[in-house]
């Protein structure tokens, strides 16, 4: 890696924070890609670029073997209707989401 990268953010609403520019060069990072925060007793922080979530090895495993086995038995597959799909909507009918939304301080 070439020389130290020094730059400032800001947390927003939900306590995130944009990995600045040349943090995301100088680390080789892209979207969806992980970031491991670890801080010293003294308040240095340090950020280190992690696997890509698109690498999520168990992910990967676990949907290949849900691939693997509808191919192999595509007769269990069966549409989702009638009473569990009725339940379904049930269960979320009074859920709104508001992606943009700042959390509650409940939720902080």
């Amino acid at each position: 890696m070439s020389a130290r990268v020094g730059e400032t953010s800001k947390l927003g609403n939900r306590y995130r924070t944009t990995a600045t520019k040349g943090v995301r060069r100088h680390l080789s990072l892209g979207k969806g890609y992980r970031i491991r925060h670890s801080a010293e007793p003294g308040g240095r922080v340090y950020k280190e670029a992690g696997e890509s979530a698109r690498e999520d090895h168990a992910v990967r495993a676990f949907l290949d073997f849900l691939a693997d086995d509808m191919e192999k038995h595509p007769e269990r597959l069966k549409p989702m209707g009638g009473p569990l799909l009725d339940h379904a909507r049930e269960l979320v009918k009074n859920i709104e989401v508001g992606l943009d939304m700042s959390l509650s301080p409940d939720d902080e």
